[in-house]
């Protein structure tokens, strides 16, 4: 459907909004390959399916490798479970293949069944701290969240670990009602050099695709887990 013809109007404010004055708000601009990051990971995290058919193309034109459009898509699974991203899978390899991109893409992989765990606890203790190598005891959700969430997925090449963080805060904002999770991923964030003032320009950048009340909410997560 051409918006342009259907809805001029609403098409001129919103073009206007997301790809003037957002993109070149003073203080508040990220590089190309980090925008469009931040901005596929929100796509996947508030279910945009639609739009993220529209940003793809956009985004691998623009730095988005299709090893890194892959492992955002990849890592979603952890933060929103297979039944929310296996449409933006379908997807992603329907616009790869049509660009001439022979899948499946080169491995990107890291661990073994034999030390994903060990290796997850690594990662998490990278990040969050010391504290993490005994978290991973407190139960057996706990324990997948070692050995798969950060032993399947973190360690994986493609992205770094300030990059997954990142994608990971963006999933979470995105979605809602996943506030406690999203001051940790801040904090996270921050820890892997993604500081405050970063994540706003983060926030600000997803804004239109998320809306005003996510955003908002991220900021006051951002805000706790600076002062927390």
């Amino acid at each position: 459907m051409n918006y342009y013809e259907t809805d001029p109007e609403f098409m001129e404010s919103f073009e206007h909004f997301a790809f003037d004055e957002v993109v070149n708000e003073k203080g508040q601009q990220l590089d190309d390959s980090t925008r469009y990051m931040s901005i596929l990971a929100g796509l996947i995290g508030c279910q945009g399916l639609d739009a993220y058919k529209e940003i793809l193309p956009e985004a691998l034109d623009s730095g988005i490798t299709p090893i890194m459009a892959k492992e955002i898509v990849y890592q979603s699974v952890d933060y929103l479970g297979y039944g929310r991203m296996l449409p933006f899978l379908k997807i992603t390899n329907e616009i790869l293949k049509e660009r001439g991109i022979e899948l499946p893409l080169a491995s990107q992989k890291t661990t073994t069944l034999d030390n994903r765990l060990e290796k997850g606890i690594e990662t998490q203790a990278e990040i969050f701290g010391e504290h993490m190598k005994e978290a991973w005891k407190a139960g057996h959700i706990n324990r997948w969240l070692a050995a798969n969430c950060f032993g399947d997925y973190y360690t994986r090449t493609g992205l770094n670990l300030a990059q997954r963080e990142l994608i990971t805060f963006c999933f979470l904002m995105a979605q809602g009602g996943c506030e406690p999770q999203l001051i940790g991923h801040a904090k996270g964030n921050i820890n892997m050099g993604n500081d405050k003032d970063f994540l706003i320009r983060v926030v600000s950048q997803c804004l239109p695709y998320i809306g005003y009340p996510r955003s908002l909410n991220a900021i006051t997560c951002i805000n706790k887990a600076v002062d927390g």
